[in-house]
This record gives C-alpha cells, sequence and structure tokens, in this order.
C-alpha cells in the first residue's frame, strides 16, 4: 500500500504536516503479472468488454512496455499500461451504431458504473501520461484521452484533450488541454506543452459545490496546484474513460461519430500510468507515494 500525503484543498494546496494514505475508491493500476489478455477476462480492473473495436480483443491493443515507472506505480507493484489504435479501432454500441468517423480504445473502471459513489462528494482522479514515440499520434486530429461522460450520455463533464481541438482557439496542437463541461461555456481548465516522459494529474472534482481543480507535475515530481477551484457542471454522474477517442477530421461534419476523414495505416498509443480514483472529503489528497 502506499503512504499518502494529506493537504488541505481549500482555495489551493496547503500542506497539513501528516502522512497517511486517502481511501481509495477505484483501484486503476495494472498489478504486476498482469499480460494484455488479463483485459478480456474477469480478473480485469477495468470493464472486459467496452469500449473497443467491435471485432477486437484487449489482448491485441494494450501493450505493457517496458518504461520507467510513473508517479504512483513506483513501487513496482503495478505496471504502465499503453491503449493503441489501429484502423480497426471501431466501436460499435450496437449492430446498427457503427462510430465509423472515431477510432478509439478506452478503459472504463468495471467498478464505475455510472451511478456509484465514485461521481459523489469530493473525489480526485489520478493518472499520468506518456507519448509513445514509437506510435505518434496525428496532432491534425483531436484526441480525448481522459474523460468524465455523464451517466445518460449527453457531456462530458470534463475532458483531456490534445491534437486540433474543434472550437478552442487559445490551445496548441501539441498541448495536453483539459476542458470543463463541453456542453457549456467554461472552456479551458488547463494546459501544458505535452513533452516527453510522464505528465502526472490530480483532478479534484467536487460534485457538492460543482468545481474541478487541475493538480499537475512531470517525472516524479510531487503533484502541485495548476488551477484553483474552479466553477464547472460535473453534474451528472456518469464513468470514467482512461484511453484514446480520435475524433476526425473534416469541414460542416453534423455528426462526427460516423462521418469525417480518418487516415489509413493508423499505429498510434498513449502510456498510462496511476490510474486510481481516491476519496477526497476533508481536504484530503495524494500529491506523491
Amino acid at each position: 500500500m502506499y503512504l499518502h500525503t494529506i493537504v488541505a484543498v481549500i482555495t489551493a494546496l496547503s500542506a497539513a504536516g501528516l502522512a497517511q494514505k486517502c481511501p481509495i475508491v477505484i483501484e486503476g493500476r495494472t498489478p504486476k503479472g498482469s499480460t494484455p489478455a488479463t483485459f478480456d477476462t474477469t480478473a480485469s480492473l477495468f470493464d472486459s468488454k467496452n469500449v473497443k473495436g467491435a471485432d477486437l480483443t484487449f489482448a491485441q491493443i494494450i501493450k505493457l512496455p517496458n518504461v520507467t515507472a510513473s508517479l504512483f506505480d513506483t513501487n513496482s507493484s503495478t505496471l504502465p499500461t499503453e491503449i493503441t489504435l489501429s484502423d480497426t479501432s471501431i466501436f460499435a454500441p450496437s449492430a446498427t451504431n457503427i462510430q465509423t468517423g472515431f477510432r478509439r480504445c478506452e478503459l472504463i473502471p468495471a467498478a464505475n458504473n455510472g451511478s456509484d459513489p465514485s461521481t459523489l462528494g469530493v473525489k480526485v482522479i489520478h493518472f499520468s501520461v506518456m507519448k509513445d514515440e514509437a506510435r505518434k499520434l496525428n496532432t491534425s486530429h483531436e484526441y480525448q484521452m481522459v474523460f468524465l461522460e455523464s451517466k445518460d450520455f449527453s457531456t462530458n463533464q470534463v475532458v483531456v484533450k490534445t491534437g486540433t481541438i474543434s472550437g478552442l482557439n487559445n490551445s496548441l496542437p501539441g498541448d495536453i488541454t483539459i476542458v470543463g463541461n463541453v456542453n457549456t461555456a467554461v472552456g479551458k481548465l488547463f494546459s501544458t506543452e505535452f513533452t516527453s516522459g510522464w505528465h502526472n494529474f490530480g483532478i479534484v472534482m467536487d460534485f457538492n459545490k460543482n468545481t474541478t481543480q487541475i493538480l499537475h507535475s512531470t517525472g516524479s515530481a510531487p503533484l502541485t496546484a495548476a488551477t484553483q477551484p474552479i466553477s464547472n457542471d460535473i453534474s451528472g454522474q456518469g464513468q470514467y474513460h482512461f484511453g484514446l477517442l480520435k475524433k476526425p477530421t473534416g469541414d460542416n461534419l453534423k455528426d462526427v461519430t460516423k462521418e469525417g476523414f480518418q487516415e489509413a495505416g493508423i499505429n498510434e498509443g498513449v502510456i498510462y500510468g496511476g490510474v486510481f480514483i481516491e476519496e477526497g472529503g476533508a481536504g484530503c489528497v495524494s500529491l506523491n507515494p
């Protein structure tokens, strides 16, 4: 288990001077000894059926690269995990709803059914992301790398993006950009250049006050507050997605799920680490292991 630093989250982070652990609500770190095929079984920490190409298994998608451990994977009992995309990464929610406009694969925590406690109270969503230089993204496209999708599928309340983001003029294609509820005018919450190596995030979601705060660091440095708590409509509960959703390019698209351009020969990926959700009540948030 991890010893976590406890801090008070008021308008920023203040050290409380105690080394304790915050209760973990959802564990998403890949245990050592796992294989890509584990993700297709009930032993997986994630939904073994979704979200992936209709004719693919997670064993064909997941990679377990030999890279430096992320900030919250450093005890060597958990492994960085890569999500990859190919031409066949076409998700079909049903036989009549085939998302040919997207290329996507995301992991949804098995314990996160859309109505569970992970979207109530105050929660801190932890994850790290790293580029795979051998599977580079095509940043002329927009990518979602982490997002919360509402229970009724009507919105994404918070989204971690990269690439060329539609409707957002104050972000660069080479940035990691976090936006608020896509059905509101809140827009960009935070952005940073997507440099090589690990980018570590903690997103403090106060579902009581409808605020979102971003914590960030790189490499093995502890998380620090990158923003104040920002007003953002995160109501509606829902499910957390960790993975890649690649949107199409094209003008005047009416249904991006089924229209637009995706180039052939896709071989792309992003490496994830340190995925877990902790209870953030009483100002508890982990800044380092």
